[in-house]
């Protein structure tokens, strides 16, 4: 049984890392929230943009535009949305392991990989990589991240695509779906497609539209292709942020609340060494004052 200093010792320590983790929850769970609402505030712009999509995707016009032909995958670039810190649980490591699943579908598709990483644990881990071309490196974006925060991989993005130096475009992010899940998901950028959309959003068979393009075919779609990618963007780093808080929430929620059963435990193992000591001593003083009195 380890001796009365050493429990209090680790007992004071341990009091000290459950002060650190409560706080660490609390500012997560402010954070969580805030950035949770503006995740919520931006998805009706994302729909809308999907619908847009929809829309044209219906028409004839489209279907010999570059964003909208599909090729032969020889190169793939991937959109990785990880954090710069740790302590948040799974977050990172759900969204790397999605990565990683894909990558080795390349390599055995003998499809070279490319990739641009939002957040330092994703860029450490893209480093250690054999054979994947690590196209640019982005720290993780404020809070409240705005459409010029990611206007910079936007713009690689849709070069890389037009230059033909890769056939498609992947975005790994976690989706935030509540305070408890958070569901990791790849989706498909570019070329432009429907089958990401869920059925809801999903053009009914044999629609036809009439449409009008001012000032013509290619400007048009063009521009709302992208504008449609710039949503999807944006939109995965406002959900990765609302998640990420929120994991980081349940972790430091959970630590704490292992802080507090150590603490327990040690004060019980405390006291019963402090118990032991006393009878113990009492013991020692009983034996002296008998061979005293013999």
């Amino acid at each position: 049984m380890a001796s009365t200093i050493v429990l209090k010792g680790r007992i004071k320590s341990i009091k000290g890392t459950r002060q650190i983790t409560k706080a660490m929850q609390l500012v997560s769970a402010s954070k969580m929230r805030r950035a949770q609402e503006y995740a919520f505030r931006s998805r009706a712009y994302r729909d809308m943009a999907y619908d847009l999509l929809r829309r044209l995707n219906a028409t004839r016009e489209v279907e010999s535009q570059p964003l909208f032909k599909v090729r032969p995958v020889d190169s793939r670039l991937y959109i990785v949305v990880t954090s710069n810190s740790g302590l948040a649980g799974a977050y990172n490591a759900n969204v790397l392991k999605l990565l990683a699943q894909d990558l080795r579908e390349d390599r055995a598709n003998k499809a070279t990989s490319k990739v641009i990483v939002i957040g330092a644990r994703g860029v450490q881990f893209v480093r250690r990589l054999k054979d994947v071309e690590l196209v640019a490196y982005y720290s993780a974006f404020d809070d409240e991240p705005t459409a010029n925060d990611v206007r910079p991989i936007l713009n690689t993005l849709m070069q890389l695509y037009s230059d033909e130096s890769v056939d498609e475009v992947r975005l790994i992010y976690t989706l935030f779906k509540s305070n408890i899940n958070q569901v990791a998901q790849s989706t498909q950028l570019l070329p432009a497609s429907l089958d990401e959309i869920s059925g809801d959003k999903a053009a009914p068979a044999g629609t036809k539209l009439i449409s009008n393009f001012e000032p013509d075919v290619e400007t048009v779609v063009t521009q709302v292709a992208t504008r449609l990618v710039e949503a999807q963007l944006w939109q995965a780093v406002l959900e990765s942020k609302a998640s990420e808080h929120s994991m980081r929430m349940l972790a430091m929620k959970n630590a704490t609340d292992n802080a507090k059963d150590l603490i327990d435990d040690y004060t019980l193992e405390l006291n019963t060494a402090r118990q032991a000591s006393i009878t113990q001593e009492l013991a020692e003083i009983t034996g002296g004052a008998e061979a005293l009195n013999g």
